[in-house]
């Protein structure tokens, strides 16, 4: 507060005027005033466990030739600076190491984080040449079904009449050998579950766990619904497999100690490449959990103690070199995909324009020479003429990073170009906000450019 100038009635002079401050401040920021050349007192009282009410006298000004340590006369026993020797626990934040990589008064942050991959391997395995024993050895057994065909007047019956019983499931292959051999347990829970799994009629649905102890050891077994049996072999839809697979995904989590998964999937399945793709891409984004920002008992690991998950396929086309190259592509475009979420979530303490560049060249460096990166600065667009895009890069700290990734194949010729773009504007370049609502929301508009970096990723 600024006192006005007074007359001392003795002298008739002008009294000059004190000048205090007073304020609340966030810890973090308290050490960066603390260390101030402008600061030549401060006393502090608690008012919270994160905040103090702080009293400040400004220093002479000095010039940049001064010693930048002030001299500072701590006014009160609430000072930090204590005569004890041991320093005060509540203001040692500057000095405990962050859990993330952020931006700081001094300096931008210059990377982002990314979310580690999931450990867990996937394979295919052939269910014919493979014995019932085989299957068992996992300490959770998901058995995929098709729910019947049914004719279009069956279908009109059923929806009219939803209390409807349903008939007993029929298993067939690899399915009907392990029910036997589980004395018809597999039948009886998918029974006792009908009115809500309905043999399986919705893709990722899925039954109760049933617990069974074999050999002093207990073991889960689980119906998987993989939605109505496809029509005149027709392919089955990528999303009723992605449902599927994000429903093994939740059970291998939900499911505790889990460390190892077998998959039973028909024979429509193991017949093209492609569904083990989308199932191998699926399953790897369930297991995604963006735990970069959080500490303590606030993250979340996805199946954390899930080692292997085996695809036991019945007889398909599909050779097994191709069903593990469709696992390994399926897991690459998993991971643009992680990729894409990271972008989208770092907030913009984190993500500028710096940060996001280097994303893009740490992109290059591990794609084994496929990708070559250009970045165009400030100066490199100025010299091209990009007024608009250099207009709505002027309200951020950074400077505009304008990123040119191009992929060439290894091998084969080049007969055709494809160009993917997308808007990278962060959350860090001001200007009005015009917005009724959302605007928490908005770092969210660098999601085109999130989606290009994905795919360039994958």
């Amino acid at each position: 507060h600024n006192q006005p100038a007074t007359r001392h009635k003795k002298r008739g002079r002008r009294k000059r005027p004190k000048t205090t401050m007073r304020f609340a401040i966030p810890q973090a920021l308290l050490l960066t005033i603390l260390r101030s050349p402008n600061t030549s007192a401060f006393s502090l009282r608690k008012v919270s466990a994160s905040a103090f009410v702080a009293r400040a006298t400004a220093a002479p000004f000095t010039s940049s030739s001064a010693s930048s340590s002030p001299a500072f006369s701590p006014s009160s026993s609430n000072s930090v600076f204590s005569s004890s020797s041991r320093p005060s626990s509540s203001l040692n934040m500057a000095e405990k190491e962050r859990p993330f990589t952020t931006w700081t008064f001094d300096k931008h942050c210059e990377t982002m984080d990314w979310t580690p991959e999931p450990t867990a391997s996937l394979s295919a395995v052939d269910a014919s040449a493979s014995a019932v024993a085989e299957l068992q050895d996992a300490d959770l057994v998901v058995v995929g079904v098709f729910a019947p065909v049914k004719d279009d007047d069956e279908e009109d019956e059923d929806a009219k009449a939803e209390e409807k019983e349903v008939d007993p499931i029929e298993f067939v292959g690899k399915a009907k050998e392990l029910d036997e051999a589980l004395g018809g347990a597999l039948t009886d829970l998918a029974a006792e579950n009908g009115k809500e799994f309905r043999n399986g009629g919705e893709a990722g649905s899925a039954t109760p766990v049933m617990r069974v102890i074999e050999g002093g050891k207990a073991k889960r077994y689980l119906l998987l619904g993989l939605g109505p049996q496809p029509k005149d072999d027709k392919p089955i839809e990528s999303t009723t497999l992605m449902k599927a697979a994000a429903a093994i995904a939740t059970a291998c989590h939900d499911q505790k100690k889990v460390a190892s998964c077998n998959i039973l999937l028909p024979t429509a399945i193991a017949s093209t490449p492609s569904n083990v793709q989308d199932i191998s891409t699926a399953f790897y984004s369930n297991l995604y959990s963006d735990n970069r920002y959080r500490t303590g008992k606030k993250v979340v690991k996805m199946a954390e103690s899930l080692d292997a998950v085996k695809l036991f396929m019945e007889s398909g086309t599909a050779s097994s070199d191709d069903l593990a190259a469709s696992i390994t592509t399926g897991k690459q475009i998993a991971k643009g995909v992680s990729l894409t979420k990271d972008i989208v979530n770092a907030p913009h303490n984190v993500l500028n324009s710096m940060s996001l560049a280097d994303t893009a060249k740490r992109i290059a460096e591990q794609s084994g020479g496929s990708i070559t990166c250009t970045i165009l600065d400030k100066k490199d667009c100025e010299e091209r003429g990009m007024g608009a895009y250099l207009g709505v890069a002027r309200g951020s700290e950074t400077e505009p990073q304008f990123i040119h990734l191009t992929y060439k194949p290894s091998e084969g010729d080049i007969k055709k170009k494809v160009g993917v773009i997308g808007k990278g504007l962060l959350f860090d370049t001001g200007g009005y906000n015009i917005k009724t609502s959302m605007m928490e929301l908005m770092k969210f508009d660098c999601g085109g450019a999130a989606a290009v970096l994905g795919a360039a990723r994958a």
